[in-house]
């Protein structure tokens, strides 16, 4: 004899026999950090400024890895998308290539740097076209937000990437990267710290200024597939967070920068050229990093 389902036990049946597309169907929220060095075919400042010959073109490949990341994330459920333009002048990215489910964080300073405009709303977190740190010998345009200036970034102790630092902001909200493009160098880094996070490697460095590397073409496909899987783990990817309060040291590569940030009163000075800051959260020390490398005397709106 049959028995007649109940109104719970039949809304269970349908949960898990169309669970991925009720999944699909609530969407889910993703949040994009694009850099420029970790973009396939990128080597030198050729393609990396307004200046360079190449720039012109290598926006275009870089919008079109960012697309590819958010086409790979929509076919995972996800259905909005916040980007933030994080290279060079922070207007890099050719915006009218986005769909309608889509906002564009553009130009500096910004509070959260690189990570500006996530909040703990999101689901999973991207970073496409990402680079090693200072500290890498591997790297192709390897450093940590300043190539001219800065020679290490540590947080708790430990030299940081980029990576690792927008990580640590992601963590604060409690959400998990799942996703970090870029040459060989940064995907084997961020995943030494991060941990099974997906990563797509487009390019195999060969030096500071030279690498092998994938085409557009077959770059913007790997980064798809692996941004679905990524947003499809996303739930398994434990989100990487700094122990708090966390101790911030700055490496320079001139003494001056020291010398006279050392005058203020929440700056210690630990050796010719570097400095100290102790910050209550990575919220503080990420304003502290904006201030020490935005901050220009001759500031005008």
């Amino acid at each position: 004899m049959r028995r007649k389902l109940g109104l719970g036990a039949l809304a269970l049946l349908v949960a898990l026999s169309f669970g991925p597309l009720a999944a699909a169907e609530k969407g889910r929220k993703v949040f994009v950090s694009v850099d420029m060095e970790g973009i396939a075919g990128v080597v030198t400042s050729d393609q990396l400024g307004p200046p360079g010959f190449e720039y012109e073109r290598f926006r275009a490949f870089m919008t079109n890895e960012t697309l590819a990341a958010i086409e790979g994330a929509r076919a995972a459920g996800a259905t909005e998308f916040v980007v933030a333009d994080s290279h060079g002048n922070g207007e890099s990215l050719l915006v009218e290539k986005f769909g309608k489910d889509t906002q564009i964080v553009r130009s500096w300073p910004r509070p959260l740097a690189m990570m500006q405009g996530l909040d703990g709303s999101f689901d999973a977190v991207l970073f496409v076209g990402y680079h090693a740190s200072t500290v890498n010998p591997e790297g192709v345009r390897a450093h940590t937000l300043s190539s001219a200036t800065l020679a290490d970034v540590k947080l708790n102790g430990v030299s940081m990437s980029e990576a690792g630092l927008s990580a640590a902001v992601a963590g604060a909200f409690n959400v998990p990267v799942v996703l970090v493009t870029g040459d060989e160098a940064i995907v084997k880094e961020a995943r030494a710290m991060l941990g099974d996070v997906e990563g797509a490697a487009v390019k195999t460095p060969y030096g500071f200024h030279s690498a092998r590397t994938l085409t557009p073409e077959a770059a913007c496909d790997l980064i798809r597939e692996k941004a679905r899987r990524g947003v499809e783990r996303a739930k398994s990817i434990r989100p990487f967070k700094v122990s708090e309060p966390v101790t911030l040291e700055v490496r320079f590569k001139n003494y001056r920068p020291a010398e006279v940030l050392a005058y203020l009163p929440i700056v210690e000075r630990i050796d010719a050229h570097a400095i100290r800051y102790k910050a209550k959260d990575i919220f503080e020390v990420m304003k502290f990093l904006e201030f020490v490398t935005r901050y220009e005397p001759g500031l005008a709106p």
